[in-house]
């Protein structure tokens, strides 16, 4: 399956109910009237695109309206090319160091996928001939430090951990040294799952950046939020919470392979301006992709 079938399969749901619903609303009424709108609002709002998306939507909606009329409308096609645009404002592509190496530091809340992600991404930059090492600073949970390593072994790259309830910190400066002794390109940093409300889990996630920093200045280089597309506009205020502690530079989507709120990605990039860098699409190691803007907008209206 290509990359374009499988973001249009795992947005099926999004695009079956909004495709079905923007073309029964303007199929329904001859002149785009102000209830014709309200219901158009409604409906791209029902899918988490949110208010600011959703309006540059109507806006472009009731521009062509005035300049063609109701015979030529698409509103499908008028949509796509407006989450497209916003979705590309953007660049995307993870950041590389001119000389020495990258530090990119994976945060988010419990459960959304970021040892995972972690290891997904190794495997993704290994297959560019990016050399990798990966650090399990999510000492608390035992689990998650046997996960990353089982990765490890089956990517065949590097892990720094340290024991469970380790200072995170002190395993984060161990693998600066580490990734900077053995020439490494990229070290991928799986931080714990935090609350975005846990004041003090904030501060230890910036005490872990500050070790790092000290140790290799600008560093880390990338911060990566990793959210669970199922979990709506939840996923919002988590976005919101990071970005004030710890200055993100980017987003992973993970799980859009099984939600009918893709629509979500939309929204955040919208308010935050921040790039979603990648999706994630399923389980396997090559699942994780680079984002798509134009591939993303297609799959969530259908079109394509």
């Amino acid at each position: 399956m290509g990359l374009f079938s499988k973001i249009k399969a795992g947005l099926q749901k999004t695009a079956a109910h909004l495709g079905h619903e923007l073309k029964r609303i303007v199929t329904g009424s001859p002149k785009l009237t102000g209830q014709t709108l309200e219901q158009l609002e409604h409906t791209l709002l029902g899918a988490d695109l949110g208010m600011a998306m959703t309006q540059q939507i109507l806006i472009a909606v009731k521009k062509a309206y005035e300049s063609q009329g109701s015979s030529g409308l698409d509103v499908l096609a008028i949509a796509t090319a407006e989450v497209e645009r916003s979705l590309s404002s953007i660049n995307a592509a993870l950041r590389q160091q001119p000389d020495g190496l990258t530090v990119v530091s994976i945060v988010g809340v419990n459960g959304t996928g970021k040892t995972t992600t972690s290891a997904k991404l190794a495997h993704q930059l290994q297959s560019q001939g990016q050399s990798v090492v990966l650090a399990a600073c999510d000492t608390f949970r035992a689990a998650a430090i046997e996960q990353l390593k089982l990765w490890g072994q089956r990517l065949k790259v590097e892990v720094i951990a340290g024991a469970y309830n380790a200072d995170p910190a002190a395993v984060a400066h161990d693998a600066v040294t580490a990734a900077k002794s053995r020439g490494s390109s990229y070290l991928l940093v799986d931080t714990a799952g935090r609350l975005h409300t846990k004041t003090n889990l904030m501060k230890e996630l910036q005490k872990v950046h500050r070790v790092m920093g000290k140790q290799l200045p600008e560093a880390p280089h990338e911060v990566l939020l990793v959210l669970d597309a199922t979990t709506g506009m939840n996923a919002l205020q988590q976005a919101r919470e990071f970005h004030k502690a710890v200055t993100l530079t980017g987003l992973v989507v993970t799980k859009l392979d099984g939600t009918s709120r893709g629509g979500m990605v939309v929204a955040i990039q919208r308010e935050l301006g921040l790039p979603i860098k990648f999706i994630g699409l399923g389980e396997q190691p090559d699942d994780l992709q680079p984002f798509n803007a134009r591939q993303f907008a297609e799959a969530l209206f259908g079109e394509g």
